[in-house]
């Protein structure tokens, strides 16, 4: 697959509006239903061999590492249902639809729930305080007001020690799992009906599990912990993090102001390409090409590799990439406290800078 030889933009020239940064990406929106399908259905087979391990494998340590692996695998399989969400991995729409309620199963996520979070508020508002809520930042003022107990619940979220606890919170619990009016005021049969399904889906998991116990002579306790558990808590853990670095870094800014928001072009400069050594960006389905998605949602996962090698030839010094180390993971984690939008810098939770002011 070749593409029209372009330019380079400089980086004191405008950025092109987003329908030209599509036109240069629309080759690689190709969809292939087999290659889908292949995906999805490798997943389901590497779950199913790390269930196994946990019920025939003798020391405990081996059942929670087959449950760790399990949850890496709802990780993997969660991405596939992402994408199936955006339409991007097959043609079919009503495929898709199906393709991503079998992927979200495991993570016990409700398909139409994450729809309206994920595709309409982030992918539509991405960075924009008010309306993105993903790991939106406090200002000074606002976490001074904040009640004690969450004041220091945020505290334990930004310490880079607790991404799962964030999600599995604010996320899944507030806004995926049943959630109340007051974060979900629309009320649709839709959102109920995913829920009940994974709901019925987490049960059948936790009744086969307690069966395997019975059946084997083993305690059903600790299948429980090493098959459900564990592999949902790796699970919140993988998907904390991953969205938490994917738009914080002291080089991407957050808006208050929709029309200030619009003019920075967000889909290009509030997300991070993290690079990883080795194959683990290829063992994420390539997630972490995040710039890429976020121009265009449509472009499969099975191709971010080359289009987001594409975006970063064309526009040299527009977009943040960073490679991963814990120590600058830690650093981003103790600089990006709170944000303040008028010298559009990061703070501490005194206030004090601590990342370079923006430009505007």
């Amino acid at each position: 697959m070749t593409l029209d030889p372009l330019r380079p933009v400089p980086i004191d020239a405008p950025l092109p509006h987003r329908k030209v940064l599509r036109q240069w990406l629309l080759p690689l929106s190709a969809k292939a239903t087999a290659r889908a399908l292949l995906l999805l259905a490798v997943d389901w087979v590497l779950l199913a061999a790390a269930m196994a391990g946990v019920v025939l494998l003798a020391p405990v340590w081996a059942k929670l590492l087959c449950g760790i692996a399990a949850g890496f695998v709802t990780g993997r399989l969660f991405i596939i249902g992402h994408d199936a969400c955006h339409q991007s991995l097959t043609p079919h729409r009503t495929l898709n639809k199906w393709i991503g309620r079998i992927a979200f199963l495991p993570s016990l996520t409700p398909y139409s729930l994450w729809d309206v979070g994920h595709n309409v508020v982030h992918h539509g508002y991405t960075n924009l305080k008010g309306f993105d809520f993903v790991w939106a930042p406090w200002t000074r003022d606002e976490f001074t007001a904040l009640p004690r107990a969450q004041r220091l619940l945020d505290r334990i979220y930004r310490s880079g020690w607790a991404p799962g606890l964030y999600y599995m919170l604010e996320i899944w619990w507030k806004r995926m799992f049943f959630p109340s009016r007051r974060h979900m005021p629309t009320r649709r049969t839709v959102f109920l009906l995913d829920n009940l399904l994974v709901s019925a889906f987490a049960l059948l998991w936790c009744a086969g599990l307690a069966a395997a116990a019975v059946a084997t002579g083993q305690s059903a306790g600790l299948l429980l912990l090493a098959g459900a558990v564990a592999p949902f808590l790796f699970w919140c853990a993988m998907i904390g993090f991953v969205v938490y670095v994917h738009h914080t870094h002291t080089a991407v800014s957050w808006h208050d102001e929709r029309a200030a928001w619009s003019q920075a072009q967000p889909f290009v400069s509030t997300t991070v390409h993290l690079t990883f050594p080795l194959a683990i960006g290829a063992l994420l389905h390539h997630i972490m090409e995040h710039t890429a998605h976020h121009v265009d949602m449509g472009i499969p996962l099975y191709r971010l590799q080359q289009a987001q090698a594409r975006l970063e030839e064309l526009l040299p010094g527009r977009i943040v990439v960073q490679r991963f180390s814990w120590r600058w993971y830690f650093d981003t984690a103790r600089r990006c406290k709170l944000y303040d939008f008028t010298r559009r810098c990061w703070t501490d939770y005194r206030g004090r800078p601590t990342s370079e002011p923006l430009a505007a």
